[in-house]
């Protein structure tokens, strides 16, 4: 193969978000996504990015996920779960480093 440039691929924030959302919905322990804060008032898209803050510094991912366990889950484990699921799909999937992953617990869902 030849080291011919063929161009340049741009990813849209958006699937940043989608990959870190739906990758934290796939963790046993989580019950659903929380709103960040930095989307609370927002009318648009207010369901795409929820729970979900991105950050790009130098080709560089920061990622901030705000989720709502289930009762019956240890917090720490299903949080480390995330932040290494999140990590591996983004660096797989994107192919850019992640400094890092930080899992904010807003609730526990108690079933009555």
């Amino acid at each position: 193969m030849s080291d011919e440039v063929l161009g340049k691929t741009t990813i849209a924030p958006e699937v940043l978000h989608t990959i870190a959302r739906l990758t934290a919905l796939g963790v046993d322990g989580v019950s659903r996504m929380a709103t960040s804060p930095n989307t609370i008032n927002r009318v648009a898209n207010k369901n795409d990015n929820e729970g979900v803050k991105i950050e790009i510094k130098d080709n560089t991912v920061f990622v901030d996920l705000f989720v709502i366990l289930k009762s019956e889950e240890n917090v720490r484990v299903v949080s480390k779960n995330i932040q290494q699921r999140v990590k591996r799909a983004i660096n797989e999937m994107i192919g850019m480093d992640i400094a890092f992953v930080n899992i904010h617990i807003a609730d526990i869902d108690f079933e009555l």
